[in-house]
């Protein structure tokens, strides 16, 4: 099935105005002439998983605006099967004990029909099950191999954005190919870092490469000096992704680290950077360095008509920051997937006839069918294509180069560079 939205939009002009009038999160059905049903309608109800607090903050801030924007063009635009649609936030503290207890209580105490949002893969990882027990699609805006590789249950799916094993597959030949076959590793240590340090490492190797150390980092950790002089001289490519509230005390310490003295070729993941201003002071060591943007924060040369949308709609200037305060970074590389997660959610329940909980079922079904997802205004990152069996899906991927202090994107590369062979078919579990 192609899920592909966007003859039924209004042009861009019709919408931006709507949205300027008000914020709030629905709006009567009859105010949008899109639907068909009567007013009195139930809405769908979907609930997110939000990292208010806790280390994915800076996330959640711009997940819960990014999906507000999605939800009023959603419903500007007749909603799912013709029914409004409310999204109800609950605060998962970026915990994993508490996110368990966040997908029970939109299950059960604010009656969901789904649950969708949650980034963190640790978060993840002890959520899922619950949402297994519950029967409820839980649909992830996550990085991490969890889903892909058969750990979870079927009612869990990432249909919004890639993994961490895609993302590095793809982009280590450029890698080793441009800057250097002599890598060391600096990672968060949880479930998300370990998918780097696993995969980049097996995929250096594949290109002929060798990752030489690993530093694996407590995610809480406020500090650094005291990891930097585990860099091996003989590093060609120091390779970092780091997360959380100190990730700008991080890259500021890694460039005192390294002074102006010679210092190995810099490849990061631009988690390290999520949020952070690059003018901000002690960062113009970054200058020449690279990165990896799932959706290129600085708006590029040839962005599209969906992308300059997206863009306009979630309330971010080209530079990444918001509209409304400049000092504002938006976390840009990942919060599409809120966006795109919440159009997979409306083309799966309209493909399924979705009325209510007993449809569930069918909605997951509906979702495992889906396969190439157009770049659209409802997929404004790019196309995309989705694996039922895994239920993971899989796109493109962008270096970037801080040229002149913006991210400017030097390579992209193809969806067929990042995928793999299966490790899983959930199309063949029990419900």
């Amino acid at each position: 099935m192609t899920a592909k939205l966007g003859s039924a939009f209004p042009n861009r002009r019709s919408v931006l105005g709507g949205m300027a009038a008000g914020s709030g999160l629905l709006a009567a059905a009859g105010a949008f002439p899109g639907f068909v049903q009567a007013q009195s309608s139930a809405p769908i109800k979907l609930g997110f998983q939000l990292h208010r607090t806790g280390i994915g903050a800076s996330y959640g801030r711009w997940y819960q605006r990014t999906t507000q924007a999605a939800l009023k063009l959603l419903n500007e635009t007749g909603g799912i099967n013709g029914r409004p649609v409310e999204v109800v936030f609950e605060d998962d503290g970026t915990d994993p004990a508490r996110g368990a207890e966040v997908v029970g209580k939109l299950a059960t105490q604010h009656g969901c029909d789904a649950i969708f949002g949650p980034l963190f893969s640790h978060v993840v990882i002890g959520s899922a099950p619950r949402a297994g027990e519950l029967k409820i699609p839980y649909l992830v805006c996550s990085e991490g191999y969890h889903v892909a590789s058969g750990m979870l249950n079927r009612w869990t799916l990432q249909p919004g954005i890639t993994d961490v094993k895609a993302q590095v597959r793809a982009m280590a030949p450029w890698v080793t190919a441009n800057l250097g076959k002599k890598v060391t590793m600096i990672f968060p240590d949880y479930a998300f870092g370990h998918d780097h340090r696993d995969f980049f490492t097996q995929a250096v190797k594949e290109q002929g490469g060798e990752v030489i150390a690993h530093l694996a980092i407590p995610p809480t950790e406020t500090s650094f000096t005291r990891y930097m002089p585990q860099i091996p001289a003989e590093t060609e490519v120091l390779y970092h992704v780091m997360v959380g509230p100190a990730v700008l005390t991080f890259v500021k310490e890694l460039g005192e680290f390294y002074g102006n003295g010679p210092r190995p070729e810099i490849f990061g993941f631009i988690d390290s950077l999520e949020a952070v201003n690059l003018a901000s002071p002690g960062l113009e060591f970054l200058e020449g360095t690279h990165f990896w943007e799932g959706h290129c924060r600085n708006q590029q040369p040839d962005a599209s008509v969906d992308e300059t949308f997206y863009r306009a709609a979630v309330g971010v200037d080209a530079t990444g920051a918001s509209l409304a305060d400049a000092r504002d970074i938006s976390t840009y590389s990942h919060m599409f997937s809120t966006w795109e997660t919440l159009f997979v959610i409306k083309a799966g329940m309209e493909a399924a006839g979705y009325q209510g909980p007993k449809d569930r079922q069918s909605f997951v079904e509906a979702i495992e069918a889906m396969t190439t997802l157009p770049a659209s205004r409802a997929h404004p990152q790019g196309d995309k294509i989705f694996n039922g069996k895994t239920h993971q899906v899989f796109g493109h991927q962008s270096i970037s180069k801080v040229t002149g202090g913006q991210l400017m994107r030097v390579y992209q590369t193809s969806i067929a560079q990042g995928q793999y062979p299966d490790a899983v078919d959930y199309t063949q579990q029990s419900f």
